[in-house]
């Protein structure tokens, strides 16, 4: 190969770069800004034994110089320090993605979107296993390019907008855009950067196979007309409920009392996998199949058990207002006990207040944010507030109350009493299945 590639980030998708990349012969640098975690000390030292060069604490002229091209990893934005040295050498910067489809003859699927991307692509991942190899990848946590030696038939890839950004080549076979919401403004510079850095993975010559979009999301379905080869979801034509059943052109999939997933955010997450599935010609009997053996994945909306007619759910990693109304809206005609609350992002909690009101009879607060949940509330016409201390305490007083549900949906970050939203989601777990 014969040529210089930096490696941006000591990350997964930043080690597993330099590791192919050093395979193919190249000379390669790993420029990370901050000081190594500890849990990569070990990997440093065996990248070094491999004659990867890596340094840490800043980006030196000296070690970026002479780049042929940069590998970045998607948690550094554009408007970086390193990405202004590189683009002032003119050193063109990839993403891994993009990296590991260079790389490989293996198929991408992609799944896109604001939310539901995880468990979008866990599912996806999980149908087409009974009859193909496909393994999911991408922002979900293992890196395609640790994937691209290896047999498959598809790599099920979850793509992030910081990902899609740093692409020029990538082309799926298949891509899936699930919806469309205001995020990661600050990192690209504008809601429209956001929507853009998206929409390449469906246009021009990154144009994929075949487009699945949001029928329900207005601007995804004015996006489709610029698409080539659409499916819709969630419309009255391509995929679509009907009589409380999913239905992929006029062919009855399943009905909803049989999906393993909740609320109507997920019925748009199993459309989209009917949809790559029956694009890839599986049968309805071992769709159907997959989707009833189908486990959400950890602290998104997982029921963890039922016990004396309560069931309990674990949406842990709803850290938003916004997350939380998705859980929330879930439930109708059911007595709910929401357990609420954490270290306050301070965002607007007018929505969630109203979702609460249509949808809540009860809610436990715990963490920092006590005191600015129960003003929002109270203001908002909502006064059936119980105060813990601890996520035990708010447990055993739910359970107390006698529910049909107890749903953990903090809309808020963890950190005032946990390590991680993951730690707080098992916790939660833990306690309950204690019981």
């Amino acid at each position: 190969m014969g040529k210089k590639v930096l490696v941006l980030g000591l990350s997964k998708s930043g080690i597993a770069a330099a590791i192919d990349v050093k395979s193919k012969g190249a000379d390669v640098y790993i420029t990370e800004g901050k000081e190594p975690k500890e849990e990569y000390l070990d990997e440093i030292t065996k990248l070094k034994s491999m004659g990867i060069q890596i340094e840490t604490g800043g980006h030196t002229d000296d070690f970026i110089k002479g780049s042929d091209y940069a590998i970045t990893s998607p948690g550094i934005p554009p408007k970086s320090e390193i990405f202004q040295k590189l683009n002032k050498l003119n050193i063109p910067i990839i993403s891994e993605i993009e990296y590991a489809y260079r790389n490989t003859q293996i198929p991408f699927i992609v799944i896109t979107g604001t939310n539901g991307k995880t468990t979008t692509t866990s599912l996806v991942s999980h149908i087409l296993s009974k009859n193909f190899s496909a393994p999911a990848c991408g922002n979900i946590g293992i890196p395609p390019t640790s994937l691209i030696n290896e047999k498959h038939d598809f790599l099920v890839c979850e793509v992030s907008s910081f990902q899609a950004e740093m692409t020029s080549q990538f082309k799926a076979k298949i891509a899936c855009w699930t919806n469309f919401t205001p995020d990661h403004i600050d990192w690209h510079g504008g809601l429209e950067n956001y929507f853009n850095a998206k929409a390449k993975l469906f246009l021009g010559s990154q144009s994929p196979e075949y487009s699945i979009l949001n029928a329900q999301d207005k601007k995804l379905l004015e996006f489709s007309k610029k698409c080539k080869n659409v499916i819709l979801f969630d419309d009255d034509k391509d995929c679509y409920i009907q009589n409380n059943t999913i239905y992929y052109k006029g062919e009855e999939i399943i009905s909803l009392a049989d999906c393993p997933l909740i609320g109507h955010h997920n019925y748009q997450n199993i459309m989209c996998g009917i949809a790559i599935a029956k694009l890839i010609g599986m049968k309805n009997e071992d769709i159907r199949e997959r989707i009833m053996s189908f486990k959400a994945p950890n602290h998104r909306l997982e029921k963890v058990r039922e016990m004396n007619g309560i069931t309990f759910y674990n949406d842990s990693k709803a850290t938003n207002p916004e997350a939380s109304i998705v859980a929330i809206d879930s439930f109708n005609n059911v007595d709910v006990a929401l357990i609420l609350g954490g270290r306050d992002k301070n965002t607007d909690l007018t929505q969630m207040c109203n979702s609460i009101n249509k949808h809540i009879n009860t809610v436990l607060l715990i963490g920092e944010a006590t005191q600015r949940f129960e003003e929002n509330l109270i203001k908002n016409g909502f006064s059936n507030i119980i105060k813990e201390r601890s996520m035990e305490d708010a447990i055993d007083k739910a359970i107390s109350l006698k529910p049909d549900v107890i749903l953990l949906s903090p809309a808020c970050a963890s950190f005032d009493m946990f390590k991680s939203y993951e730690h707080r989601g098992d916790v939660f777990k833990d306690y309950v299945l204690s019981k």
